[in-house]
Parts: structure tokens; C-alpha cells; sequence
């Protein structure tokens, strides 16, 4: 038994008839291990505007998702492994761009992972690709064809984490929902093996459950895995799954809107993926909605930071709900046999760690599929507890309650303890509330003062990109959606253009999602109309070319056919005007006299339904008419996977 635990805990129904109750009783047994709660950061470009917040709001943003006993508290970090191609928010580089190329510091993974670390030294961190550099697949969409080099590509990754920044990566997924393949997996078990890396464990295949039967009839698949991981599996396991004896995890869940819907299903899944499934850690994605709202999922994080320029962002509900875990129960501590459903709706999960502590989570979500409740009587059930020694203790409250009703939300409050004598105490329940009843007296509900109001991207806005030491690859507030755009010393140009931004994805990569044929790096405010964006451009390729963009309405998964106003000019002394980024709605084209090699100014204006474009200061083309769309985001981008710079960009919005 749990040292001065609860010998016998009764847990009645939701009902107001005679009482029904559930024991929570650790003699009977314990569970599975607990490993933890965690978010992704990535799939893809999730974080990508918390790097551009003034560090004094950062690091708050940061307490409150890593801190122990101040927010979510999480005990995992998932990250993407960059494969310069787009996962779902935009792109994120790879730390070898070719074959011949490493380098560990592009992107802000890795910054990332260290002020987790910084906070929480237990942390576990994880990697997972979801694209992979176009040398990888030598020519091919599919990274298996040379399991040896895919292997030894995210080994170096592992590898450049340690050395370069101190990090020891935990576990290592194989290709973010895509198929798995057998010979694969056990030559990156070999590869991480013979690098030294054999406490680095293997999570497959982050898709659905298939793997695990596989794993039943291959006894080589089944000891490299350490981890079978899935994502989405609404709280169930298969039994082929619970018959390998494996770890099992939902090591991708949540996606939700992060408003109290949100919030009530995160509830519910972080009790009943247990309860249901036995998966013993569930990662949200995503870490934080730290991307532009416009793009694809917009909101669906933990938290919301997407206002670097204002220095706002929000706390949201599903914070505090993680907390009602996370601060109550470690990495290492097991669930009791005893947890449930109740009988009208919730569930209970109950955990100890094997000296004295025990945490308890109740939820009474109990709408369908993650809604609100239509049942709103309230009703007050006794709970009874039974103490084998009957002596007095005391457990501590944590109380959510999630109103629909009148928005009126009670977050993560710390109530009045609960008096245990002779083994009994009352607890009253209410439809959509959380609470953690539990001997832990160290939660915390961390509080900083409230952030600037927020506010729109600037209408006047410019970057020289004159960075000598960038802290990160990118430029501020530039989301790449096809391409990596990185700061770039110009050692050639002896004028203004030592320091630029370049595109330099100069072969398709391994795809996860549709990557445009074009590459494309969005900046600004979805809702500007009326604008004028200007650049300097630098085409490097014989037969390459680059545009200036407006109104672009589209990114993400969808970023393929997103649709604007672009105002390309090429190498071979010719310019286009087109309707959209594939270049097949042509509104204007002609001679431009522009050169590879060549600085040239491209300004682009948009007013109403006609746009004007001017070159090296002097129009080129005028009236082109555009009925659609009426509003989008600025951006600048490359006709192909192509070497290209910019510098001195500006936008004037009305």
C-alpha cells in the first residue's frame, strides 16, 4: 500500500438519485507508469513569431508553459526536425540544406528546447520530421529509398543538439503521419546504436495504431521501438497495441480551437486517453499559436502569442487545465488500477507516487465530442473516503469550472482543503469542472501583469536586414510558406547590399504537405487592401526569377493556390503580372530589361480593384485589374527552388 494513502476511495455518479460510487483504491494493484504531458512545437512553424517578442514578454510567455508550478508546467517538449518544406504553418529549416551543408543553429528549435531545459531540467525532449531536404530523397519524393542516409541525417540532428547546444534528446520519431517502414526503423535503431545513442528511444510511427500488429509478427520491428505513438486516436487503443506490452502514447492530440470548447475537450482527453486508451502521455498540438491567426488552424495552441509588434498574447483556458495535471503529478508516477467513467458523463483518474502522494483528476465534461453541456442543474453528491487509520489529513482542491453560460470562467483556484476524518469527506460536482484533490502542496497559479493591449501589424513597416549577428536565421515576422528565407552576408557586394535576406532551397524537398512549385515568405496583415510594398531584388539564377506580392490570401497546407496580385520580373529581361502564385492568371506581362546578377527595385501598388508596378523607380506597367481577392498579406518570394536576395523591403498600408 501508498504510505499514509487512501486505503478505499468512493466516488459517486453525476446524478441527484441514490448514490452510486467508484472506488479508487491502490491494494488492488497499479497501473501504468505515467510519462508525462507535453506540446509540439512544429508542424509546422508554430512558434515562429514568440522568437520576435521583446525578451521581457518572451520569457513570461515561456514561465507560463515550462515553469514548474506557474502554468501548464510541461513535462515534454516535442519539436519538429526542419525539412525545409511546409508541415502546416510554414516552413522550417533544415540543419542541412544539402549533403555537404550542417549547420545546428538555423531556425529557433533549438532556442526553444534550451529555454524549456532552462526552466525545467527534467524536461523530455523529442524530434520528429515531417519533411526532409530534397538530397535526402536523391531525387525522389520518399525518404526510404536509402534508409542509411535518412537514418544518418536525423542521427546528426541528435548528435548537433548535444554538441553544439548541450541538449540530450530523449526519443526520435520516424515521419509525422505518413507510412512507416520496417527496414527503416531498425536501421536508425543500428544508426542511433553504433553513434552511441542507445538511450534514445524510438516513438513509431506517429499515425495510427497499424504498427502495433506489425510489431506482433516481427520481432526486430518490436525491439526498436520503445514508443508506439499515435495521433488523434479520440481516447482508444486497439487490443493489438495493449498486447505488445509497449509504452503507449498519444503523442499528437488536442488541435482545437483554444477558446473553453477547447479547454473542455483538452479535459477530457488528458483523463480519458487514460481512462480509455491506457496511453500514459498526451502531447498537444500545438505548444502555442504563435503564427499568423490567418494561416491554417489558427488559435489551436495552448496559449496565443501572435503579436510580437504589440508584445501581446494570451493566457487562454487550456493552460490552466493542463495545470491541473501537471503540477500534481510527476514523470515516473503510476496510475492506481482504480479510475473510470462516471456514470453520467467525466471520468477519474487517480496517481501516486509510491511515497505518500497521491493526485486525483475529475472531470465532468460531458458534452459530446468536445461541446459544451446541455445538462446545467447542479447537483451535490457526497463522496466518502475511507483512511485505513482513520486518522485526520487534509488534501488540497484545484477548481476549474468552464461556463458557458455566462462566460464567467473559475480557472485553476486553489479552494478550501479538504478535512478527512474518520475517512469521509463531501465533495460537491457541477457539469463542466475540473478538479484535483491531492496531498501535493506545491501547485501554483503563476500570475505576471497583464501584457500591452493588442494591435494590429504596423501599417508602416521596413527591414534593411542589416543584421551582422542575427539571434535567429529568419527576419522578423517573415513566415516562409515554400522555401527557407534566411539573413545572409553578401561578401561579393562592396555597396548597400553586405547584409540581405536569401532564399535558399535550391531543390524540392521531401514534402509532408502540397508545397507551391514557388517559394513564398508572407509578412504583415491579412486584412490590408490598400498598399504599397516595394524590395530590392537580386536574381542569382541564369533562368530564374523573383516577385514582390499583395494581397495574398492564402498559406499554409493551401499555399499552393493562393491567389494575389504578383509582380514577378526574370532573368531573361521580362516581367509578369499575375493573379495568382502558380503564374497561370496573367494580368500584364512584357519587357522588363532586368538581369541576373543585377540589383533592381521592384515597387508594387494596390488600390482598389487596379494595381501599378514600378521598376528602378520608373513605372512599368499600370491598371491591371484585380477583382479578386480584396485582401491579404504582403510577400516576396522566387519563381523556383532558387538562389535569390532581398533587401530594403517596405510596406506603406492605408
Amino acid at each position: 500500500m501508498i504510505a499514509h494513502s487512501l486505503g478505499l476511495f468512493l466516488l459517486p455518479c453525476i446524478c441527484l438519485c441514490a448514490a452510486e460510487y467508484y472506488l479508487v483504491d491502490d491494494r488492488i494493484g497499479l497501473g501504468r507508469r505515467f510519462d508525462g504531458i507535453g506540446g509540439l512545437s512544429g508542424g509546422g512553424a508554430t512558434s515562429r513569431l514568440l522568437i520576435n517578442y521583446n525578451e521581457s514578454y518572451r520569457s513570461q510567455i515561456l514561465d507560463y508553459l515550462f515553469k514548474p508550478n506557474f502554468g501548464a508546467s510541461l513535462h515534454i517538449l516535442k519539436v519538429e526536425i526542419g525539412g525545409d518544406a511546409q508541415t502546416t504553418d510554414g516552413t522550417e529549416p533544415s540543419h542541412m540544406h544539402n549533403e555537404n551543408d550542417e549547420n545546428y543553429f538555423r531556425g529557433y528549435e533549438w532556442w526553444l528546447m534550451k529555454e524549456a531545459k532552462k526552466r525545467n531540467p527534467d524536461i523530455i525532449l523529442i524530434g520528429l520530421p515531417w519533411a526532409f531536404p530534397g538530397w535526402v530523397g536523391q531525387g525522389s519524393n520518399w525518404p526510404y529509398t536509402f534508409p542509411n542516409i535518412t537514418a544518418n541525417y536525423v542521427v546528426s540532428w541528435v548528435i548537433g543538439a548535444k554538441q553544439h547546444h548541450g541538449l540530450d534528446i530523449n526519443y526520435i520519431g520516424i515521419w509525422n503521419e505518413k507510412d512507416y517502414n520496417v527496414k527503416y526503423i531498425t536501421v536508425l535503431r543500428d544508426t542511433l546504436d553504433r553513434a552511441g545513442l542507445t538511450g534514445v528511444g524510438i516513438i513509431a510511427a506517429d499515425g495510427n495504431w497499424d504498427i502495433s500488429k506489425a510489431m506482433l509478427g516481427d520481432s526486430y520491428l518490436n525491439d526498436a521501438v520503445e514508443v508506439i505513438g499515435v495521433h488523434y486516436p479520440g481516447t482508444m487503443t486497439i487490443k493489438e497495441a495493449m498486447i505488445t506490452g509497449k509504452v503507449l502514447w498519444s503523442s499528437e492530440d488536442y488541435s482545437t480551437f483554444n477558446n473553453n470548447i477547447g479547454a473542455g475537450c483538452w479535459a477530457r482527453i488528458l483523463n480519458q486517453n487514460y481512462v480509455n486508451g491506457r496511453m500514459t502521455s498526451t502531447i498537444s498540438w500545438n505548444l502555442i499559436a504563435s503564427y499568423y491567426e490567418d494561416l491554417s488552424f489558427g488559435r489551436d495552441g495552448l496559449m496565443t502569442a501572435e503579436e510580437p509588434w504589440s508584445g501581446n498574447y494570451v493566457v487562454e483556458s487550456p493552460i490552466w487545465i493542463t495545470a491541473h495535471t501537471t503540477q500534481f503529478a510527476q514523470p515516473g508516477w503510476t496510475y492506481l488500477q482504480t479510475v473510470g467513467h462516471l456514470k453520467h458523463g467525466g471520468s477519474y483518474v487517480a496517481l501516486t507516487d509510491g511515497n505518500g502522494n497521491l493526485t486525483i483528476i475529475i472531470e465532468t465534461m460531458v458534452g459530446v465530442l468536445c461541446f459544451p453541456s446541455s445538462l446545467h442543474t447542479a447537483f451535490t453528491p457526497t463522496i466518502y473516503c475511507f483512511s485505513p487509520d482513520k486518522s485526520l489529513f487534509v488534501l488540497q482542491q484545484w477548481y476549474s469550472k468552464l461556463n458557458f453560460m455566462n462566460k464567467k470562467d473559475t480557472l485553476f483556484q486553489n479552494i478550501t482543503p479538504i478535512k478527512v476524518s474518520n475517512g469521509y469527506f463531501t465533495l460537491q460536482l457541477d457539469v463542466d469542472e475540473v478538479y484535483t484533490i491531492t496531498t501535493v502542496t506545491s501547485g501554483h497559479k503563476g500570475l505576471y501583469p497583464d501584457p500591452p493591449e493588442a494591435a494590429p501589424f504596423p501599417k508602416k513597416y521596413f527591414d534593411d536586414f542589416n543584421v551582422s549577428s542575427p539571434p535567429f536565421s529568419e527576419a522578423p515576422c517573415f513566415a516562409d510558406q515554400t522555401g527557407v528565407f534566411e539573413y545572409f552576408r553578401n561578401l561579393t557586394d562592396p555597396g548597400p547590399h553586405v547584409y540581405t535576406l536569401r532564399q535558399v532551397v535550391t531543390q524540392r524537398p521531401v514534402t509532408w504537405a502540397y508545397d507551391a512549385d514557388q517559394t513564398i515568405t508572407v509578412i504583415g496583415d491579412h486584412t490590408w487592401q490598400n498598399l504599397s510594398v516595394s524590395c530590392d531584388v537580386y536574381i542569382e539564377n541564369e533562368n530564374g526569377g523573383v516577385f514582390l506580392a499583395a494581397r495574398v490570401d492564402q498559406g499554409g497546407e493551401s499555399v499552393k493556390s493562393a491567389m494575389g496580385v504578383f509582380y514577378w520580373v526574370f532573368a531573361n529581361g521580362t516581367y509578369k503580372v499575375t493573379n495568382d502564385l502558380g503564374g497561370e492568371k496573367v494580368l500584364a506581362e512584357g519587357l522588363s530589361g532586368t538581369r541576373v546578377g543585377i540589383w533592381h527595385t521592384l515597387t508594387l501598388t494596390v488600390k482598389g480593384y487596379f494595381a501599378f508596378g514600378m521598376l528602378n523607380g520608373y513605372p512599368l506597367w499600370k491598371n491591371a485589374v484585380v477583382l479578386q481577392p480584396l485582401n491579404g498579406w504582403a510577400a516576396i518570394g522566387t519563381n523556383s527552388f532558387e538562389y535569390a536576395q532581398f533587401d530594403n523591403f517596405k510596406v506603406d498600408a492605408d
